[in-house]
């Protein structure tokens, strides 16, 4: 079998090639000039090959001429090109000057042509072309101007003003997919003038040109309740419409669960099996059930909603779902995965009726070892629905809902032993748990925000959290040990440059992930995350991280430096092979127990329940997890950007108010501080700070006053006062209030 044409050209010196060589060299495997000429089209296209010249190709990623990669813009106009693959003398990314950078958009995957390399590693180029594009439709403001119409993306960083013809202006019915007419008060495109519109783009344009386009959609003016869920929903492309044949589908399969279906199955439904979420969980895809056995081990049942026998490979709804990849929770509404006829009836663990179920049945010792294990395809018909709060309270001893759950206060104790028996097994083996405390937005009866307060995290929660790691570790070993074609959840080793970045911060306070040697200077590491720092030779592992989160417990610091420990690791992903994953120091962990909102967990319940069933799913799981893995951090960085919008919105009419506040990051423009009570960040720039004139230090990272000598530095403790609240930018600006003993 001939090599594959790129790895050829890839070994050939540079990487350089030419039709005619390659012609005559291919010969000899029977290859024709038509089909050289196509696989040489298919690779530039994909940017593996670039034409330097007519009829001469250059491998992208040999050499240090040419990089593939993704581009992330700067509001400014400037960008970086972060490459697919390590280019040698590179460190970081490829700067691309804002001349340069107006050929693509952000988010778009380019070839870039590198200039040159400083001996400092850092990197600048050009666009040479853009492989995909990442933004079809923009959402932005439709504007009128003397010139004609445009619309100004919401996201800063598309710098490009998308032109539209008049035409184009109002969307018709006929012409607009999955979404409504325009309102009745906009007749004419002098009426869209200030309007928050999504804009379909049709020409993309030369690197001098503005895009163009036609609106699609009219969304609303920018100060209509609830049009921040409606923006960000369109900026990051996340698909919030069901087509109808998904619909369809998804109301044809709602209904009795047919005897026969029940017959094949494990029947669970005489146990008194209880899901536990929050007040305001509308579907529940996971119940337990546990008994102390006579002989000290205990017997727990984890059942998860088999969503996989209701929604079948290749249907519309499966599709659907791949697309979407994941649910997505905003504070005040969510986006389901699966339309809501599955999502919170028929796939949901509701109580007192009959639900099909994926089992996960373990007996584990004293321990909390796993001594058996085997899984099942059950219908449940679960006895309560119970909320975290509850459970917490009933825990703690409350007399009227220990009364009220009598028959169940039993197992709840049971539970909580053996979830802090699990929790130590994590603890003992490595397993790093930061519980840093997040913000919790707090809303009214209309949907007004009326405050942020810390989420709370208790017992009711870690023992959920306890018994659904449980079981995914479970289904994990197991497939791995049949050697089954599957996902995993991985979790890989930290990224030196990153740990490097957390210690010098770190040992200004006085610890260090190596226990307090030397500061790191270079690392080496071996499989499933035990990374050597070299100096004194501590191994850095999970326990590492684990040792020192202990030794912050209860410190001023610990909310800082635990917030910039869980930056210093790289984000989990979903992949075909197994890596291990290192937060958890587990050998083998997947996602199996929240199949309603990810499709990950689904691509695993069909694995199992093939292998159950004699047979044996196959699927490209290594698309499947790139492109799941890109869903969740969409759904992600829109949950993220959209909870921060809230937070300065909340804060627009408290301009003059003053705050408590610590310093969580310093710049060379400012400091930035997080509120205390209220979990919201905002920027105190270096030229408001009073009293003197105050540079960055590059080496301490701390601000000093030039004259009187006075710091500014990570953890430190300050009042702050609220100067200015940017809706647009989505940005906060204090200023110092200074002490009145200090002015004396």
């Amino acid at each position: 079998m001939a090599q594959p044409l790129i790895l050829y050209i890839r070994k050939l010196p540079h990487g350089r090639a030419n039709l005619k060589q390659l012609v005559r060299e291919r010969a000899r495997t029977g290859e024709t000039r038509l089909a050289i000429e196509a696989e040489v089209a298919r690779l530039i296209e994909r940017g593996e090959l670039v034409e330097t010249r007519a009829g001469h190709y250059t491998a992208v990623g040999v050499g240090r001429e040419f990089a593939t990669g993704r581009m992330h813009a700067h509001r400014d106009g400037y960008a970086f090109v972060t490459p697919d693959i390590a280019i040698s003398g590179l460190k970081g990314d490829v700067f691309i000057p804002k001349e340069s950078a107006t050929a693509a958009m952000h988010g778009d995957r380019v070839v870039v042509r590198i200039g040159r390399i400083e001996s400092d590693g850092r990197g600048n180029g050009e666009i040479l072309r853009v492989l995909k594009r990442a933004h079809t439709t923009v959402v932005g403001e439709f504007r009128v101007s003397r010139k004609g119409y445009v619309v100004v993306p919401h996201d800063n960083r598309l710098q490009q003003w998308i032109e539209i013809p008049a035409f184009m202006a109002i969307p018709k019915q006929a012409s607009v997919d999955r979404v409504g007419p325009a309102p009745k008060s906009v007749e004419k495109p002098q009426d869209l003038d200030g309007w928050i519109v999504t804009a379909e783009i049709l020409d993309f344009g030369e690197a001098d040109e503005r895009p163009a386009g036609r609106v699609i959609e009219i969304l609303g003016r920018p100060d209509d309740f609830g049009i921040d869920v409606e923006i960000l929903i369109r900026s990051h492309h996340i698909p919030h419409v069901f087509p109808e044949d998904v619909l369809e589908q998804a109301r044809s399969l709602a209904g009795t669960i047919p005897p026969e279906e029940i017959a094949k199955r494990e029947d669970f439904r005489s146990l008194d099996i209880v899901t536990i979420d929050g007040e305001t969980a509308r579907d529940f895809d996971d119940a337990v059930w546990i008994e102390k056995l006579p002989n000290g081990h205990w017997a727990l049942q984890v059942h998860i909603a088999d969503v996989s026998y209701y929604v079948r490979p290749g249907s519309p709804i499966d599709r659907e779902a791949f697309l979407r990849g994941t649910s997505v929770y905003f504070p005040d509404r969510a986006i389901p995965m699966l339309p809501l006829e599955l999502s919170t009836d028929q796939c949901s663990l509701r109580p007192l009726e009959d639900r099909l179920v994926m089992s996960a049945i373990l007996e584990l010792d004293a321990a909390g070892d796993v001594i058996k294990q085997r899984f099942a395809r059950g219908v449940i018909r679960s006895a309560e629905r119970m909320t975290y709060t509850n459970v917490f309270l009933l825990l703690e001893g409350d007399a009227a809902l220990r009364e009220r759950y009598a028959p169940l206060v039993q197992r709840f104790e049971w539970m909580k032993e053996l979830a802090l028996v699990l929790n130590h097994k994590r603890v003992k083996r490595g397993s790093i748990d930061f519980d840093l405390p997040e913000a919790q937005l707090e809303f009214d009866e209309v949907g007004a925000m009326t405050g942020v307060s810390k989420a709370p995290r208790t017992i009711a929660n870690r023992l959920i959290e306890e018994f659904m790691l449980a079981a995914n570790e479970a289904v994990a070993s197991h497939i791995e040990q049949l050697e089954l074609p599957s996902l995993y959840r991985i979790h890989e080793r930290p990224d030196p440059k990153r740990v490097l970045d957390f210690e010098e911060v770190a040992t200004h306070f006085g610890y260090s992930l190596a226990g307090g040697a030397a500061p790191v200077k270079k690392f080496k590491g071996d499989k499933y995350g035990p990374t050597t720092i070299a100096l004194d030779n501590p191994r850095l592992t999970s326990r590492s991280y684990q040792k020192l989160v202990a030794k912050l417990d209860g410190k001023p610091e610990e909310r800082i430096l635990s917030y910039l420990m869980l930056r210093s690791l790289r984000q989990a992903r979903y992949s075909d092979s197994n890596e291990g994953h290192f937060a958890l120091a587990a050998a083998s962990y997947t996602h199996f127990t929240s199949p309603i909102r990810r499709y990950p967990d689904l691509i695993v319940h069909r694995v199992l329940g093939a292998h159950l069933d004699g047979k044996r799913y196959e699927a490209d799981m290594h698309a499947i997890g790139d492109a799941t893995s890109d869903t969740e951090r969409r759904s992600a960085a829109a949950e993220r950007e959209l909870v921060e919008w809230k937070k300065v919105n909340f804060m627009l009419d408290k301009v003059g108010d003053e705050f408590e506040s610590m310093i969580i990051s310093t710049q060379r423009f400012g400091f930035f501080v997080e509120l205390e009570e209220l979990f919201i960040e905002g920027l105190v720039p270096v030229d408001t700070l009073p009293g003197d004139r105050y540079t960055y230090n590059e080496n301490s990272r701390k601000i000093v006053g030039h004259k009187t000598r006075r710091q500014f530095s990570i953890g430190d403790k300050v009042k702050v006062r609220l100067d200015r609240a940017d809706g647009v930018d989505r940005k906060l600006q204090f200023s110092l209030v200074e002490d009145k003993r200090r002015k004396r």
